[in-house]
């Protein structure tokens, strides 16, 4: 009996995306977009430690009682809370947008830290850029082409955003302004 395979729409996305990119010839403009990661791990270290202290030295007065075992496992958890929700931030920050232009095809690839990544290509000739403020997002900033509209650098801050915008509409003028040799 042969096995049937399926394959998923997501699978198929990045296969064509694959298979798109997969050229001879350098992109004309390459951009690796991500969040900027204000606390690095010494900051980390230094957060935790004052942190310890801080928790632990209003219990020196309560050396050698009863109180002092009751409250020590809930110092414990909320160090281990701030632990897991520094760290857990720092994964969600692993974010970030490849996005690669060629004189006839547009590449955005989106490494997602907790979901699958995602893939889109399209003709730069079609595409269009949209900056518009939402209700939870300002400068929201949109890409469309070939049937389908994506969000670009929204973990980015608005001006951050803007100023992306403005850098891909630059690649895509010097784009159409160059000369077939």
């Amino acid at each position: 009996m042969a096995k049937t395979t399926t394959i998923n729409q997501a699978e198929a996305q990045a296969s064509a995306f694959l298979i798109a990119t997969n050229r001879s010839d350098h992109p004309l403009f390459e951009r690796h977009v991500h969040p900027i990661k204000s606390l690095p791990n010494t900051g980390f270290v230094w957060i935790i430690c004052i942190s310890a202290v801080g928790f632990t030295l209003p219990l020196l007065a309560l050396l050698g009682t009863v109180a002092l075992w009751m409250l020590l496992p809930h110092l414990l958890l909320a160090l281990g809370l701030l632990w897991y929700f520094i760290r857990r931030n720092d994964r969600d920050r692993d974010i970030f947008e490849h996005i690669r232009i060629w004189s006839d095809l547009i590449a955005v690839h989106r490494h997602n830290p907790r979901k699958p990544d995602q893939y889109w290509h399209g003709n730069p000739y079609w595409i269009k850029l949209k900056l518009r403020d939402t209700r939870t997002h300002e400068s929201y900033l949109t890409m469309t082409g070939s049937e389908r509209e994506i969000e670009l650098g929204a973990f980015l801050s608005p001006k951050e955003r803007v100023d992306l915008k403005h850098t891909i509409e630059d690649a895509l003028r010097n784009l159409n302004q160059r000369k077939p040799t």
